[in-house]
């Protein structure tokens, strides 16, 4: 199967559709995508070594500015999904935005970009990166 992602070397993480994310229309429902993306920006980082422990102790996290997806087709219970992800590239020391691509089969089931602003946890305001975070995202 051939797998034809939008950008070269994707962070990918493999989901099973279940029960719990269909809706009454027998199908994922659109807000589950947005978990998805979630979980896989956060396994992303924790591979490039910022897991969420680490964001607490720093203060800093990341806080969703804007969310854009593309439904293509529907996924289904039991399916097997490929989540890919890319930190696209930036200048700002304060946001960062993402594209996600998740595939069933070889087949693009939806597209999203999420742009984050970095926040001081304790507070809520925005703030720049800390130097942790610019060496690696």
């Amino acid at each position: 199967m051939q797998l034809n992602y939008d950008l070269p070397d994707p962070h990918l993480l493999n989901i099973t559709v279940d029960a719990n994310d269909i809706d009454a229309y027998s199908h994922v429902n659109n807000a589950v995508y947005v978990t998805w993306c979630d979980r896989v920006a956060w396994n992303h980082s924790a591979g490039l070594g910022l897991p969420i422990e680490r964001c607490l102790e720093l203060d800093r996290g990341m806080a969703v500015l804007r969310t854009v997806i593309t439904y293509l087709r529907p996924a289904l219970r039991g399916d097997e999904l490929i989540v890919a992800t890319w930190l696209l590239p930036s200048t700002s020391r304060l946001c960062v935005r993402r594209r996600f691509q998740i595939l069933r089969d070889g087949i693009t089931l939806a597209r999203a970009e999420i742009e984050y602003a970095c926040i001081e946890l304790s507070s809520g305001r925005p703030t720049r990166w800390p130097p942790e975070f610019y060496e690696r995202y």
